[in-house]
């Protein structure tokens, strides 16, 4: 997919690079360049640029939101990360070009990868799906419409109640076998990314409140799905205090009475303690 620009015209939010960035972009990948591998800090060091407004309203290094930059655009690459922090390294790539045939069949082989993540899929929510492949490959970004014309023929589908469903080809959901098995949903898993979808399959509305006020938070600061079996009947607020794990459930309608879920509802926890590092395996 890289360099993200057929053109070599380096563009952040719709804008082209203006000079002095390109020649920033450039005495930076010329360090990093000459030492193989660099913490951000090692930069910060380096160069002094002062800081900027990042996505979240915060604000971070300016050599540090250019090295993301850099990244996004194809000229960095992350080598590994040290306690979360990104470790860079410059990205080369190859100089001949993709011929018109090869660029399609990368762009079909993406979204493949991000039905195989998300499927299945109602249609409204797959046109959505590949409309943000323009933020993974905006170079391509004029060829995501016959991407879709040719996902839609490529995908199996079928339709349910007016609503038409895709998944790919090799996937069997008559092969699928219901488990036992609690699980603790991320708000961004993907079982619970697409919320068009969750409230299509469990008739309940879910969303992510940890911006929202606190006075119009209806489940939690960062309320996990409740998956049981195949349906996610609820969510969870998990905090630690005193080196404990402690535990709210709210259900969409009742909780399950069966030995079953509340053994699994204790494993699903225990693992969350082993992965905090509050209890012995």
């Amino acid at each position: 997919m890289h360099p993200r620009s057929d053109t070599g015209v380096l563009v952040q939010s719709g804008v082209p690079w203006t000079a002095a960035r390109r020649k920033r972009a450039q005495l930076l990948l010329d360090f990093i360049r000459d030492r193989g591998e660099v913490h951000p800090r090692d930069v910060n060091a380096r160069f002094s640029h002062g800081k900027v407004k990042n996505y979240w309203g915060g604000s971070s290094n300016t050599t540090t939101h250019l090295m993301d930059a850099m990244h996004y655009q194809g000229i960095l690459r992350v080598v590994r990360r040290e306690s979360g922090t990104r470790i860079y390294a410059a990205h080369e790539h190859g100089a001949a070009p993709i011929d018109e045939g090869e660029r399609r069949a990368r762009i079909d082989q993406l979204v493949d990868i991000a039905v195989r993540i998300y499927a299945p899929l109602p249609g409204k929510s797959l046109v959505s799906l590949v409309r943000a492949l323009r933020f993974a490959t905006p170079q391509w970004q004029n060829e995501l419409a016959p991407a879709l014309h040719r996902a839609k023929e490529r995908l199996t589908h079928a339709r349910i109640e007016s609503i038409d469903w895709y998944w790919p080809a090799e996937a069997d959901p008559a092969r699928s076998r219901i488990q036992d098995h609690v699980r603790l949903l991320t708000p961004f898993d993907p079982i619970v990314w697409d919320r068009r979808r969750f409230e299509l399959l469990w008739g309940w509305v879910y969303r992510f409140e940890a911006y929202t006020p606190v006075h119009k938070r209806k489940r939690g600061y960062y309320a996990m799905p409740l998956l049981w079996r195949d349906r996610v009947i609820g969510w969870a607020n998990l905090s630690v205090d005193k080196g404990q794990l402690k535990s709210e459930f709210g259900y969409v309608k009742s909780e399950p009475r069966d030995r079953a879920f509340r053994s699994e509802l204790e494993l699903e926890l225990n693992r969350l303690r082993v992965f905090m590092g509050i209890a012995a395996v």
